[in-house]
């Protein structure tokens, strides 16, 4: 069984090597050249799209998160079975599914009815990400998620947390998506406007992955009862 490695942080990124040393089996690396950080599903159908083979199994694409997906299903691994997409370096929390060419990169797998699942991990200032245990968390979810029966066109979204170095380990969380919108406001400074909405200031719907993940690090007295989890949510 062939899996599909990619990402929209680049084929250099530290996550992807992460995400490599926590999949059991077979792998191919099909990854962004470079950086598409919040491209959302862009897909590049206009122009040419240059494929580096690096190395066996390895190819640094000149296109999109989404564009790795496609040119892997079609072009380099026609009878893959699962898109893993990350380790991001970031949340990607309720809508920002939208924004994210890491989860992009799944969402292109299942609707062609390939399941994938797309993993990030929370960045907490000033702590640093430990890839290591970055990809021992995703070796443990990733146990539980190859054995789940996803529905058609379905996929996982996975969150990890970032915990001191002293912290235990973290328990994993099934939870509903949040649908809930990101604080909107800008600044203008003469003809231009500023996005400077705060990320931690977005609505926290109970039992949604936006609440379960952010008790970790802004708790409030109605979400005390879990600490640090991971977060698991169910896309269509």
């Amino acid at each position: 069984m062939t899996l599909i490695l990619t990402n929209d942080d680049g084929i250099d990124a530290p996550g992807i090597r992460a995400l490599q040393q926590a999949v059991p089996g077979k792998t191919m690396l099909v990854a962004p050249r470079h950086q598409y950080s919040g491209c959302g599903h862009q897909v590049t159908t206009h122009k040419g799209i240059a494929v580096e083979q690096r190395g066996p199994g390895e190819y640094a694409i000149a296109g999109t998160p989404a564009d790795c997906t496609r040119l892997a299903l079609t072009q380099l691994c026609p009878d893959l079975k699962w898109v893993l997409s990350g380790i991001n370096a970031g949340g990607n929390l309720g809508i920002d599914v939208y924004h994210s060419g890491t989860v992009a990169a799944v969402r292109e797998a299942a609707i062609h009815g390939i399941p994938g699942i797309a993993i990030s991990h929370w960045l907490k200032k000033p702590l640093l990400v430990d890839w290591a245990v970055a990809a021992r968390w995703s070796a443990r979810v990733l146990e539980v998620l190859l054995a789940q029966p996803l529905p058609p066109q379905g996929f996982w979204n996975v969150n990890l947390p970032h915990l001191e170095p002293e912290a235990g380990e973290p328990e994993i969380v099934f939870c509903e998506l949040s649908t809930a919108p990101l604080p909107l406001a800008y600044r203008q400074e003469s003809d231009l406007y500023h996005y400077q909405g705060e990320y931690a200031q977005r609505q926290r719907t109970p039992g949604t992955d936006v609440d379960v993940c952010f008790q970790a690090i802004l708790p409030s007295p109605s979400s005390m009862s879990k600490l640090a989890p991971f977060s698991l949510a169910l896309e269509f």
